[in-house]
């Protein structure tokens, strides 16, 4: 590790074979913590390069117990994190309307590092447990429409390193890699990202894959489609900027967004949308994240069309139910 850091010291990037190798090394404990967190933080001080993210992203595949889905079309829903705004928890909800529109799902997600709640606290908050065993994953999917997969019972690397993002407190480059590296790699997958320049990494790693992908940032920095600005969306093919007015909806203030100070008022939050008590600025955004989702699957579709079916899945009570029945 000490060649590795005076190499980032002196400016200079890592090959993709070089990063993958950190990543092993990682996984396999050859660091102490302090040579760790300071890997990790040469990413907070500069842009990291697409070698270097292919790099961690192989190792992270390489390690990963995978699950085969059996010929299972899904799509998850996922962001970096690491946005700094506190939201409630939107792609983890707008997964429950995708699945209660009818399309399987598979998120990936983990605890929450630079904020209140991430995806797993929140679901845990529900009454569910994680696990890795794949029929019983399985078997949720077929049942509930959706499972989840807790990204440290996946990824070696990511749990070995737990403790030291927990004690930065920063968004690092693993924020970076966890909407990548999803166990069962779905077919079909809407990424929100924390800033312009990685959309855009992101999109060059994703045209070289099958995915059917759209990469969602909110131009006043939100991970998300946020509804308090124009949003930028980029897929295999097309890059476009789109306002809430382009899609019937207004624009909503940031605080209209709060996630609340601890996990449990998280939990009450999500909770409350699913059982159809949320404000309009929370159905709005959830269904119109969930939407975009949808538009991945049926590009055909306007947008504001797959919209419509996220908010039917609310309003039926069929996205509660999915998750009613996951938990059971």
């Amino acid at each position: 590790m000490k060649t590795i850091l005076s190499k980032l010291f002196e400016h200079q990037h890592l090959s993709r074979e070089e990063a993958r190798e950190v990543l092993l090394n990682i996984s396999n404990e050859n660091y102490n913590p302090s040579q760790i967190a300071s890997f990790m933080t040469v990413y907070l001080m500069r842009a990291i390069t697409v070698d270097e993210l292919q790099g961690f992203r192989d190792a992270l595949l390489e390690l990963c117990l995978s699950i085969d889905l059996e010929g299972r079309e899904t799509i998850d829903i996922v962001g970096t994190g690491g946005d700094g705004k506190d939201t409630f928890n939107i792609s983890t909800l707008s997964s429950f309307l995708v699945a209660g529109a009818g399309y399987p799902v598979t998120k990936h997600g983990n605890n929450s590092v630079s904020s209140v709640s991430g995806s797993s606290n929140v679901l845990q908050e529900q009454g569910y447990k994680f696990t890795n065993d794949r029929d019983t994953l399985l078997r949720q999917l077929d049942k509930a429409n959706i499972c989840f997969f807790h990204a440290p019972l996946f990824h070696p690397a990511m749990k070995a390193v737990a403790p030291i993002r927990r004690a930065l407190k920063v968004k690092t480059f693993f924020n970076m890699l966890g909407p990548l590296v999803n166990p069962a790699q779905p077919k079909h997958q809407l990424f929100g990202v924390f800033n312009l320049e990685l959309g855009r990494l992101y999109q060059y790693i994703l045209q070289q894959s099958e995915k059917q992908f759209a990469i969602v940032y909110a131009m006043d920095g939100y991970d998300e489609v946020s509804l308090t600005s124009p949003f930028k969306v980029r897929t295999h093919y097309s890059e476009q900027l789109i306002t809430p007015t382009d899609i019937k909806k207004p624009y909503y203030r940031q605080s209209d967004l709060y996630g609340g100070s601890t996990i449990e008022a998280a939990a009450r939050i999500f909770r409350n949308i699913l059982e159809g008590n949320g404000t309009q600025a929370q159905v709005d955004v959830v269904t119109t994240n969930a939407g975009l989702a949808i538009h991945c699957i049926h590009s055909e579709k306007t947008l504001i069309d797959c919209i419509a079916e996220a908010q039917e899945a609310l309003d039926s009570g069929r996205a509660l139910e999915c998750l009613k029945n996951l938990v059971a």
